[in-house]
């Protein structure tokens, strides 16, 4: 079974620094308001880009390996939080945008459905405490 270990460090005040398996590094603050310097990324934000991030990875390979083309893509996602601590995010929407000349509209929903339903495990991890809705938009 994989395993993935990260080490993260109090570094002062609420910034803390957190390495990654492949050694690459991220900053995680929070706020002003809630006392931090808003100097890295916030541990809740962070997740909403670790979904966006994997299933990217995946709609890029699916794409290539199925010869279907953009010129860009963007994925926005959208959460609400609780009311009530722990808050946590209870419903995401995740928004696909395309960017291109002549898309195959079909093939590229087929991609990222693949993404969505078979391949990200975070989209999956998220499915286990949050109703998780997409849409896919071509320009």
């Amino acid at each position: 079974m994989a395993s993935n270990i990260v080490t993260t460090e109090w570094k002062k005040n609420l910034l803390f620094k957190s390495d990654n398996p492949n050694g690459a590094t991220i900053l995680m603050d929070t706020s002003f308001e809630n006392g931090g310097n808003e100097v890295g990324a916030s541990p809740k934000a962070l997740m909403l880009s670790s979904l966006a991030g994997c299933s990217g990875l995946d709609v890029v390979k699916i794409a290539e390996k199925m010869r279907v083309t953009f010129d860009d893509l963007k994925i926005v996602v959208e959460a609400s939080l609780t009311e009530e601590h722990p808050r946590f995010y209870d419903n995401v929407h995740v928004k696909y945008l395309f960017e291109g000349n002549n898309l195959d509209q079909d093939k590229l929903t087929k991609v990222v459905n693949l993404s969505i339903e078979k391949y990200c495990g975070v989209m999956e991890m998220f499915r286990q405490f949050a109703k998780v809705t997409t849409e896919i938009v071509f320009q």
